[in-house]
């Protein structure tokens, strides 16, 4: 798949989502769909991967 096609399918999951819960919800639900929506379009994903925070060259103790 190029990458333009997986953009493709990652945007529309996140569409039908959105057309199937609407708003005002928390992103634990989001996540939640988004993630089923993802496995059903077969793209592979890693949940809540903690990514370092790096500040002026210093890494932060600290991770989001």
């Amino acid at each position: 798949m190029t990458d333009n096609e997986i953009t493709h399918e990652i945007v529309g999951a996140a569409i039908e989502v959105h057309k199937l819960l609407g708003r005002g919800l928390l992103e634990s639900a989001y996540e939640a769909c988004l993630c089923h929506e993802f496995a059903i379009r077969k793209i592979g994903i890693q949940k809540q991967e903690p990514v370092p925070l790096v500040y002026k060259e210093i890494k932060l103790a600290c991770d989001f």
